[in-house]
């Protein structure tokens, strides 16, 4: 074969992969049927202890499941899965993962079998064209999915994926990325952010564990900012939060627990409302705020 045969017949042969690929994630993106659209929660997860305690928190929680529909699947955005690329869980039957240290022996007991979802990994795969989404077989459910979405569903009943968050990204480009996932609300898929909004574990104050409502000065004037531009949907302000001054540098020293809440807010639609709850400082440096859109 001659050298521009052989060129043609390869690049011919390279473009039918690529148009296989693309029909082939577009009938996963079908294969899920449509909905009503799903609302999108942003969830304080707080200490892994919440998994098993029975607090005013715990009951954010619960209280706010009553009004949800029942999903087909829950897309987990979680803080503890920060790593250098964007991958989805894509098993089902994914691993518990007690990824905290130094708790009772109660807490690495507790049990929640939910599956996982094959066909949501890949519709999340097919959902998203900005970049490369990996199917992931070794991660699992780490604390900031199971100790809150137990207390959602707490018979373990609805499948749940897990999405990372990559490190290498931009608070913008995780904004935008975001918006790329809206099409799964209209396919029963309900979709969680679980982080921290103040999250400054470094100055935490032990001592003052159980006070109510317990801030620094800083926290205070960094939440009362925050909330603000959350109200207002002032998302700019908050994609560039290393902007917003001192005591919200202080309240997000690491991006980490901060972005599982632009990406809540990247599903935002237009003539949505957004309604907080749980939305109280703890320890001094840490906030419980979660938030519902609908």
């Amino acid at each position: 074969m001659k050298r521009k045969d052989f060129l043609k017949t390869a690049i011919g042969l390279s473009l039918s992969a690529c148009f296989t690929k693309m029909n082939d994630l577009k009938k996963f993106g079908e294969q899920l049927p449509s909905t009503a659209t799903m609302p999108v929660l942003f969830l304080g997860h707080g200490s892994p202890m919440n998994a098993i305690e029975d607090n005013k928190f715990v009951k954010g929680f619960q209280n706010i499941a009553l009004d949800l529909p029942k999903p087909t699947a829950i897309l987990c955005i979680s803080a503890h899965w920060f790593t250098n690329k964007t991958a989805v869980t894509a098993m089902e039957l994914p691993k518990q993962i007690y990824d905290f240290g130094g708790f009772p022996k109660s807490l690495y007991e507790v049990k929640y079998p939910a599956k996982g979802s094959v066909e949501l990994a890949k519709n999340t795969q097919a959902a998203i064209h900005s970049k490369t989404i990996e199917l992931d077989q070794n991660w699992g459910l780490d604390h900031g999915a199971w100790t809150v979405i137990k207390h959602l569903y707490p018979n373990a009943d609805v499948p749940i994926v897990q999405m990372s968050i990559d490190y290498n990204m931009s608070t913008e480009q995780h904004f935008a990325l975001a918006k790329e996932l809206q099409e799964l609300r209209n396919k029963g898929i309900l979709i969680i952010g679980s982080g921290n909004i103040i999250h400054n574990l470094g100055m935490v104050d032990f001592a003052n564990m159980n006070k109510e409502n317990y801030g620094y000065d800083w926290a205070i004037e960094a939440h009362a900012l925050i909330n603000q531009h959350i109200n207002s949907g002032d998302f700019k302000s908050l994609i560039n939060y290393q902007k917003l001054g001192k005591a919200v540098q202080l309240a997000i020293p690491s991006p980490d627990h901060y972005l599982p809440l632009i990406y809540t807010l990247g599903l935002k639609q237009e003539k949505e409302s957004i309604s907080l709850f749980n939305d109280e400082l703890m320890a001094g440096s840490l906030s419980m705020t979660s938030l519902k859109i609908s």
